[in-house]
């Protein structure tokens, strides 16, 4: 609850006391063309990094590796990003922290020690379904052996007398 409070009330009301300091100091319209600027720069920074981020997402998934860093670099760029396009220089600052790689890569271990231990992964008893063998660590007796794998095209079929044409044959069927 505190965070919610730090979040949506203090956040903006220092935003706004230094867009207003800044304005003293440098006048109004500098002030807006500086918001302006670096929102612009922002979102070709946002461009360039989430460019990269995806293909190190990509060559990760060829290399067979899990890409857990290419995951949480992305989720960084976002959060950067949106920061960035937000008016106010106090979000543009931690926006440009998340958005530079060095930088980025230390908020990424503070990720990473805040998030340690938060998740479980759940699996099925014995492993039985798709997604793994049966309890016995071979296939499951009760199920028959499929192939899941089709490279097939979808087609009309034609109606079955139940009133529903549009009703394609159960796997059971066959």
């Amino acid at each position: 609850m505190f965070f919610v409070v730090i979040l949506f009330i203090v956040v903006p009301i220092a935003e706004l006391y230094v867009i207003i300091k800044v304005g003293e100091a440098i006048g109004v319209w500098p002030t807006l063309a500086l918001l302006l600027a670096d929102a612009i720069l922002g979102s070709m920074l946002l461009r360039h990094q989430g460019r990269g981020a995806w293909r190190r997402f990509n060559e990760a998934l060829a290399q067979r590796r899990f890409p857990g860093k290419e995951v949480a670099d992305g989720v960084l760029i976002v959060i950067g990003g949106t920061l960035l396009l937000t008016p106010g220089f106090l979000s543009d600052i931690v926006g440009i922290f998340l958005l530079i790689p060095p930088t980025r890569a230390i908020a990424r271990r503070v990720l990473k020690r805040f998030t340690i231990g938060r998740f479980t992964v759940v699996g099925m008893p014995g492993g039985r379904g798709p997604f793994g063998p049966g309890p016995s660590g071979g296939p499951d007796p009760q199920r028959p052996s499929r192939h899941y794998d089709y490279d097939v095209s979808a087609e009309e079929v034609p109606p079955n007398g139940s009133g529903d044409e549009r009703r394609l044959p159960r796997v059971d069927d066959e």
